[in-house]
């Protein structure tokens, strides 16, 4: 793809940093197992709710993971990716049972 064996250019501003190797892979897992938790006890039949604070003051309680992710801040890039796959992934499951089941017949 970068004929001559030439390094690819990266354009980051100032303030930016990159890593690569061991720690940070260990980082993103670490990551993922946070973003893990805060969901886990949303899922299944025993489902508990979570109390959240709006931007003015007052208090949600939902077991929605989605509106969860949605209130929820992180700094770390790798979760921000999570959440953000997760919010598409939601957005499509959603748009599909919308529009409905195909018909057996038509399949």
């Amino acid at each position: 793809m970068f004929g001559g064996g030439r390094a690819p250019i990266l354009v980051l501003s100032q303030n930016t940093k990159r890593e690569s190797g061991r720690k940070v892979q260990l980082d993103n897992i670490n990551a993922g197992k946070q973003i893990a938790d805060v969901i886990r006890t949303c899922l299944g039949p025993q489902a508990m709710l979570k109390m959240l604070m709006d931007p003015m003051g007052g208090i949600v309680m939902t077991n929605d993971g989605n509106a969860i992710l949605r209130e929820i801040t992180v700094q770390h890039p790798a979760a921000k990716s999570m959440i953000e796959i997760a919010r598409t992934q939601d957005e499509e499951v959603c748009r599909f049972f919308k529009i409905g089941l195909p018909n057996r017949s038509t399949v």
